[in-house]
């Protein structure tokens, strides 16, 4: 999408804006997918009379790749010229998501330093702290909202969004005759898809509530084994709620992750942009359970009810049976229960630090190590195909020019697809943790700071080695992930209020019960941080507004060409130059709603 006309000569034009790789990339894999009627081959992997079609991807270009890596690992920050290259080779949307890594970790950089400060400094649940933190959240919520206009316009995308990819499982229920353009439309009911999304409300209840369950049910285990039991093995006993959570909820979590994917499917939605938001959304409800669920029953339920709740943990007697010796080993005191506060800190210290290393061992080393003895083992069968049965062997026929480039195509065939969602998740469910979290252990940021300067580095390692090529695809955002963002910003203003007022100055007594709390006062506090919050919003979002930037200067400099060319075809260059002169001034308000105006010519 652009603002003005290309050239008319089609070479001048060309020479002033190449090909990129990416856009060659792109057409050619819609030309073999799109279907018969838009030009295309209409070869659509696993599906149809295609079915025996694995798939359809372009091959790395290994020099690059080399070379790109090479080039990262001798730099400390990236800059728009990096951001160009991936954009160039790799499209717009996989730019998006390493603009927005790379915006993220330079904001890290301040509430880095900020943090380590305030832990010298102030300590743990300090008010001003919480204060800063809520003000750099809204910050770069609204800093990127601005930007990823910005990065749109400057890489020609902008409103790209309305062009999306229609998906083949898309069933229409009538066809009609576009009065514009001619065009053959096929449309399905608005009302029935919106009866079908109202599934998603059960679905979030239901999934809540299972993934809340196990949670719930391995917490209580956890405090009754740590804080209860007295018995043998205790030290062994304390990780069984570790040991269930990791058997257990994957699969849980890949069974409602099932129910969601069939449930977008029921939705019907005729784009793939459209069913990928959908399809989001429902997974940020299963991250948000999964991922701030256990620290919110330690702050809210633990510390403040712990004393009322614990002699009723006597229920999981029945997981350490095997090993007590006696009653008395396995039965809550009716006197003289500690609360542990440090409790908390450590659950976060957990989720902000020894989680995030596990995460990129788990995306990185354990892919890489799983690859190359998979294909070991894969040699080593082939090896002995070939002694039983030549015809087996599909390397056999190779002829000896085509060799090395079927068996590299073989080889990258084997890959992963690389999906950029999975990254964007990582990040959105890091960024909840610095937003609702960070007021318990103020040095959240540096652990993230550090994290994500080799979360850079080791996402481009995955798509160059761990992953097959991924097919360039154009955006104009990071879609529904920035609304994710919103809401976990305003989500910290609440978690922030409660748990500074709940735990400042330790939130317990000397005798380990917590301080006697008055629930309106906990109510209010929030109710005055979240509208607080949202007038602060207002502020930055209008203050960040007046900010000029390259991409809004790109834009009124092409409006104003356009403007200036049809003065000159009206009333000749001469008095064009009298009347406008050669420079072009600020003037109208750049936003989203203005770069997708009328005006914008595909």
């Amino acid at each position: 999408m652009r603002t003005a006309a290309p050239e008319k000569d089609i070479q001048q034009a060309i020479e002033e804006e190449p090909i990129t790789e990416a856009e060659r990339l792109r057409l050619v894999y819609l030309l073999i997918t799109k279907p018969h009627s838009e030009g295309g081959a209409g070869i659509t992997p696993k599906r149809g009379e295609w079915e025996n079609v694995e798939s359809i991807f372009p091959l790395h270009d290994h020099q690059f790749n080399k070379k790109w890596i090479t080039e990262w690992a001798t730099k400390y920050f990236l800059d728009v010229k990096d951001l160009t290259v991936i954009r160039d080779r790799f499209g717009e949307k996989i730019a998006f998501y390493f603009a927005f890594l790379q915006s993220y970790f330079m904001f890290l950089i301040f509430p880095a330093a900020f943090g380590f400060s305030s832990w010298v400094l102030l300590g743990h649940y300090s008010p001003i702290y919480a204060i800063v933190n809520c003000l750099w959240c809204v910050t770069f919520v609204e800093y990127w909202r601005k930007q990823e206009i910005d990065l749109a316009f400057q890489w020609n995308v902008t409103g790209i969004g309305k062009i999306q990819l229609k998906r083949p499982e898309f069933r229409h229920e009538r066809e009609f005759t576009d009065p514009v353009t001619g065009e053959k439309m096929k449309t399905y009911s608005p009302f029935k898809r919106l009866a079908r999304q109202a599934l998603q409300i059960p679905f979030a209840i239901i999934a809540a509530a299972v993934l809340g369950s196990l949670i719930c049910t391995c917490f209580s285990i956890e405090i009754f084994i740590s804080e209860i039991y007295a018995g043998p093995f205790k030290s062994y006993l304390v990780f069984l709620p570790t040991v269930i959570l990791t058997i257990v909820m994957p699969a849980l979590s890949s069974i409602l992750t099932g129910f969601a994917s069939r449930l977008t499917d029921i939705e019907n939605y005729e784009t793939t942009d459209a069913y990928e938001s959908a399809m989001i959304q429902k997974i940020f409800v299963l991250n948000f359970i999964t991922s701030y669920l256990p620290i919110i029953l330690t702050a809210f339920v633990y510390v403040p009810f712990a004393s009322v709740l614990v002699p009723y943990l006597d229920v999981f007697q029945l997981t350490v049976k095997p090993f007590a010796e006696n009653e008395k080993q396995m039965t809550a005191p009716t006197s003289g229960f500690e609360i542990n506060p440090d409790r908390l800190k450590k659950q976060v210290i957990y989720f902000t630090v020894t989680a995030q290393i596990v995460n990129l061992a788990l995306e990185v080393i354990v892919p890489y190590v799983k690859r190359r003895v998979f294909r070991k083992v894969k040699e080593v069968q082939a090896n002995s195909t070939k002694k039983s049965d030549r015809k087996q062997d599909h390397t056999a026929t190779d002829l000896p020019e085509e060799h090395d480039f079927l068996t590299r195509v073989r080889n990258e065939a084997e890959l992963g697809i690389y999906d950029v969602a999975t990254d964007f998740r990582e990040m959105i469910v890091q960024f909840g943790y610095l937003s609702l979290f960070s007021v318990v252990w103020p040095l959240t940021a540096v652990s993230f700071l550090i994290n994500n300067w080799i979360e850079l580095r080791s996402d481009a390692l995955k798509i160059t080695l761990e992953t097959q090529r991924p097919i360039p695809w154009r955006a104009d955002s990071i879609g529904p992930w920035i609304d994710s963002l919103g809401f976990l910003a305003w989500f910290g203003s609440l978690t922030s209020a409660a748990l500074v007022y709940l735990f400042s100055g330790d939130g317990v007594g000397t005798d380990g019960s917590p301080r006697k709390l008055a629930g309106w006062a906990l109510l209010l506090t929030m109710f005055f941080a979240e509208h607080i919050f949202l007038a602060v919003q207002l502020a930055v979002r209008y203050g960040i507004s007046k900010i000029d930037s390259p991409g809004q200067q790109k834009l009124r400099r092409e409006r104003f060409s356009i403007r200036r060319k049809y003065l000159e075809e009206a009333l000749g260059k001469a008095d064009t130059d009298r009347f406008v002169g050669n420079s072009f001034t600020a003037g109208e308000k750049i936003d989203r709603k203005s770069l997708e105006g009328k005006d914008a010519l595909v």
